[in-house]
Formats: C-alpha cells, sequence, structure tokens
C-alpha cells in the first residue's frame, strides 16, 4: 500500500496550526525531524517499561494505550485515531519507563516526530513553542478535566454517545472489548447499552 507523504505531512501542519500559527521556516524544521512508517494490527509502538523517544501522529489507523496489572489483567487508558498525536508523555519528558504500552488496532500509518530534537526545537522556535503550550493546555489541562468531570457525571451510554459523535464509525472498526475498556464498563454492558439504543431507534 503506497504512502501519501505530502498529504500525510500536510494533515500534521494542520494540526498543529488547529492550536497556533507556525512559519513556513519552523515547518521545515518540523519536516526534517520527522519519519513516516506503517505498521500492522498488533503492532505494539511502545512497550510497558520503554522510554518513550517519539511523538506518534496518527496518519491513518488506530492505536490503544493500555494498562496491564500485576495479575494480568488489561485496561484501555485510551483510543487515539485519526488526526490524534500519541506518546506516554510522562515518558517522554522524564526519560522514565512509560506505564503502559501503545498497540496498533488496525494497520496504521503514522508520522513519528523525535521528542529529544523537538524539545530544542522549541526552544529555540518562539511559534514551536506557542503551539506546545496550548497543546498541552487543551489536552493535558481543560479536555483532561472535562474527561474527569464526564466520568462522574454521565453515564455509560451518555458517554458511549459522546464516542460515537466524535468517531461514527469506531464500532465498525475496533473491537467493542477495547471500546468498553476505554469506557470503564464491561462488553457486556456495552453489549446491552448498543441493543437499547437500536431498540429506541427502532422505535422512534
Amino acid at each position: 500500500m503506497s504512502i501519501n507523504y505530502n498529504k500525510y505531512l500536510n494533515d500534521l501542519k494542520l494540526k498543529f496550526e488547529s492550536y497556533s500559527p507556525i512559519s513556513a521556516a519552523s515547518w521545515q524544521l518540523i519536516e526534517n525531524i520527522v519519519e513516516i512508517n506503517s505498521i500492522k494490527k498488533g503492532e505494539l509502538l511502545l512497550r510497558n517499561g520503554q522510554v518513550a523517544k517519539e511523538i506518534h501522529f496518527i496518519a491513518k489507523g488506530a492505536l490503544r494505550a493500555f494498562i496491564t496489572d500485576d495479575e494480568g489483567n488489561i485496561y484501555n487508558k485510551n483510543i487515539f485515531l485519526e488526526g490524534d498525536l500519541a506518546g506516554s508523555t510522562a515518558s517522554l519528558i522524564q526519560q522514565t519507563p512509560s506505564y503502559f504500552a501503545i498497540e496498533a488496532l488496525e494497520y496504521s500509518i503514522l508520522i513519528n516526530i523525535n521528542y529529544k530534537k523537538y524539545r530544542q526545537l522549541i526552544f529555540q522556535n518562539d511559534d514551536l513553542k506557542n503551539f506546545y503550550i496550548a497543546y498541552l493546555e487543551r489536552n493535558w489541562v481543560i479536555e483532561k478535566e472535562q474527561r474527569e468531570i464526564s466520568i462522574v457525571m454521565e453515564n455509560a451510554t451518555e458517554r458511549y454517545l459522546d464516542l460515537l459523535s466524535k468517531h461514527p464509525d469506531i464500532s465498525e472498526r475496533i473491537a467493542l472489548l477495547h471500546i468498553a475498556s476505554h469506557l470503564g464498563i464491561t462488553p457486556t454492558q456495552l453489549s446491552r447499552i448498543r441493543k437499547s439504543l437500536e431498540k429506541n431507534c427502532k422505535s422512534t
């Protein structure tokens, strides 16, 4: 399968500029430190206990970040789809082992950003620094708080509907057990929610 490098690089540029304007010169510096590659379903990008080295922009496909407890139980921390940036932020910043792993849920095309070189560029270019600040504020303050409130204030059906509103085809692409884990419920609970929603749709 061929990879449309120009399209995917432009998608990454649009992602950056959705947070803050980036000059042509700074964008060229970013292009110089990225690599584009494809990975197969089931392939691990990051293992539990491994120190993260890259940020991954999902040009096509889906990833999951998951945690395995001492008893071998697996919990999905997050699901990432096209247009998302994935990685272990704490591991990248502190250069410490990651507490979770990242796996491809389907064939995926990724743009991998070398984090060490990326950090150097941030400190040398104000527009990239502004992007970095805006990204952290939106994803690690505003959206993190919204997710935490959602878990407390919304029931599982509302959380599932919210997920569908953002990714209408997610249930066709990703196994329901992964979606259920992402929502913090069991596959059986998710199955009941889906059946109830289907029943309601048919009755209206």
